[in-house]
């Protein structure tokens, strides 16, 4: 992929690094900064390794961690709040806008070497945590149609590592599994940890068959924590050696980019005694005035491995509280010990899919894979080694040991694995069967709170259920709530069945509020509906609202905006309190749009307003929202 990678210098890397960095005004004069396929002034901002790289003597211009910032459910995700500590003069853009800029760059750099078979005619695999809430995964396809990618898939991102593995090792797989085994997947990327289960199964065909039957909690935990603490390390240490000279917020800024370096040195396979952090001077003290500190191998390894990877055992739980990290913004897991949420993920799900009538299924993890920019470290993922063998082989035979599936490259497992699924779609290549890995519910009941399940958590793309067993009924024109949980540990639920909710086993949603119409402006009248959910082929959650006796189904989405921790009630925009029209009007409406503009246009435009009203029995004035977004 073309991308700066200095000031004046382009190059084609195989990876873009997801950041983004606004230009100087001294920057954007003289020549133009200009890649393969832009014409004209120097643009704004660019994307890439320079964007990455820049952040180092410029923080304040560089936006980054929008995957994160997509899942942070204390925010409006769709608000422009990058770069969080930005300067006065940087265009702030939302974590949507951010992500669509990255992929608006490769769809731009592939139309230019593929002209005339344009990305937006393709298939396109996005990636994504596998802890990825519904919101989150609908920002995802926002960002990548606001990019011009039209036709896109979801995959979870273990899941593609895994399926990176399947075609590195296409002939001899089915040699090295066997039924009954299960598999850990432990990937933990710059943002994020993402633990998933893959059990080996029997097919009807005396094959095997790979089952992803678990996915653990959403951990904003990765290599930028690693940064921070590296940066914590460093400052304290500058402090005791320069009591009273505090660090400025632009020095810290700095040394947290430099610590990446330190930790991406010292954690490689041959690490040098000691690394020294240089941070430039500032004011008058420019010149001959840098800071520099020094961090030993030593130190490195207590804050780094007996930090986020503590020798514990199977039965430790994460701590609860407030992460010590706050700088950026980020709800960072509050223990920043990933052993101790590993050991809770397989205590919680390791019988997960667990065949009884198989004498040879384990519940003991036979091999692990690890992926993400963290592993690539020798030594953290020796550490995770010796903390499995620690859990699991006392109660095995002498000799037991966890075998680690290979990689030859962690940075690129993903997008090849990705790859590799768009080809099993078509019909090529082993099949990962993939539940949802979540359980769905609507609260129905306060005290105590009580869930009608929507969705099961061995829900695969294209099932579809119906809650018809509890119908609901509700007022057409009133405003309406549906405050939704959702669930990682609590997967055996079934489809219409009424549980407990507790809030160490479930997480609620954003609500989704809004009023149904049926024409006639907004006439009262009350239906008795069953609630409906579905998840589609690419990957995301539709839950509907369907009339008894008519049949009449009624979209719900999320309310985006109305994510706020502290206020979880509706977004109470006047746009969201008219509500929504039932699909089939709403289908009508987009007939009589094609009807005067699609190809076989044969009505004149000049009548087409009337012609609308009279589908919806609703004056223009009255057009909800949500359908002019449709239309």
């Amino acid at each position: 992929t073309p991308q700066w990678v200095d000031l004046g210098q382009w190059e084609r890397r195989e990876t873009l690094p997801s950041f983004h960095y606004q230009w100087t005004d001294t920057e954007r004069a003289g020549k133009p900064q200009l890649l393969p396929w832009q014409t004209g002034a120097t643009p704004r901002a660019c994307v890439g390794a320079l964007a990455r790289d820049a952040g180092l003597r410029a923080p304040g211009r560089r936006a980054g961690s929008a995957k994160s910032w997509l899942c942070h459910d204390a925010v409006d995700r769709t608000a422009d709040l990058l770069p969080w500590h930005g300067d006065a003069d940087v265009d702030r853009l939302s974590p949507v806008d951010a992500s669509a800029a990255y992929l608006e760059h490769l769809r731009c750099a592939w139309d230019h070497q593929h002209p005339d078979a344009p990305l937006a005619d393709q298939d396109v695999v996005i990636t994504l945590p596998a802890s990825f809430d519904e919101v989150a995964r609908q920002l995802t396809i926002r960002a990548a149609k606001q990019a011009g990618l039209p036709r896109v898939y979801l995959i979870e991102e273990p899941q593609a590592a895994f399926y990176a593995w399947i075609d590195r090792h296409r002939d001899q797989w089915q040699q090295q599994v066997a039924a009954g085994q299960l598999i850990l997947v432990c990937d933990i990327g710059g943002g994020t940890t993402d633990l998933t289960l893959i059990r080996v199964q029997n097919a009807d065909d005396d094959q095997i068959q790979f089952h992803r039957v678990a996915v653990g909690k959403h951990l904003i935990l990765g290599g930028d924590n690693l940064d921070l603490a590296i940066a914590k390390h460093a400052e304290s240490k500058w402090l005791q050696q320069n009591a009273g000279s505090n660090l400025s917020p632009e020095q810290w800024e700095r040394l947290v980019q430099a610590s990446r370096l330190a930790k991406e040195t010292m954690l490689g396979d041959n690490p040098p005694p000691e690394h020294t952090i240089h941070l430039p001077a500032e004011g008058s003290q420019l010149l001959g005035g840098g800071i520099q500190i020094s961090v030993t191998d030593r130190e490195i390894n207590q804050v780094l491995l007996d930090g986020f990877f503590p020798v514990v055992p199977l039965t430790a739980v994460p701590e609860s509280g407030s992460s010590g990290f706050q700088e950026f913004g980020l709800p960072y897991a509050a223990d920043p010990a990933i052993t101790r949420h590993l050991a809770q993920f397989l205590s919680d799900h390791r019988r997960s899919g667990l065949d009884q009538d198989d004498a040879a299924a384990s519940d003991v993890p036979q091999y692990v894979l690890f992926n993400g920019g963290v592993l690539a470290a020798p030594a953290i993922r020796q550490r995770l080694v010796q903390v499995l063998q620690g859990w699991f082989a006392p109660s095995q035979p002498a000799g037991w040991q966890i075998e680690v599936l290979d990689h030859d490259r962690l940075d690129l497992a993903v997008a090849r694995g990705a790859a590799y699924y768009g080809m099993v779609r078509l019909g090529a290549g082993v099949r990962i069967v993939a539940n949802l890995g979540r359980t769905y519910y609507l609260q129905v009941a306060q005290s105590p709170p009580t869930g009608l399940c929507l969705i099961p958590g061995n829900a695969q793309p294209g099932h579809s259920f119906t809650a018809a067993e509890h119908p609901l009924r509700l007022q057409i024109g009133s405003p309406v709530q549906f405050p939704l949980w959702y669930s990682s540990t609590r997967l055996a639920d079934a489809a219409g069945s009424l549980v407990t909710l507790d809030v160490n086993e479930a997480t609620p949603l954003p609500p989704i509020c809004t009023a149904l119409m049926r024409g006639k402006s907004r006439q009262e009248a009350r239906l008795d509906i069953n609630l409906e959910a579905e998840l589609s082929e690419i990957g995301t959650l539709g839950l509907y609202c369907v009339d008894v006796h008519a049949g009449k189904r009624w979209n719900l989405e999320f309310d985006i905006r109305s994510t706020v921790e502290t206020d979880r009630t509706a977004h109470t925009g006047q746009g969201e309190a008219i509500g929504i029209i039932d699909d089939q009007t709403s289908q009508r409406c987009q007939e009589r749009l094609r009807s005067v503009f699609g190809p076989r246009a044969d009505q004149p435009p000049n009548r087409l307003v009337k012609a609308l009203q009279r589908d919806l029995e609703l004056s223009r004035t009255q057009w909800p929202p949500a359908l002019l977004r449709q239309l």
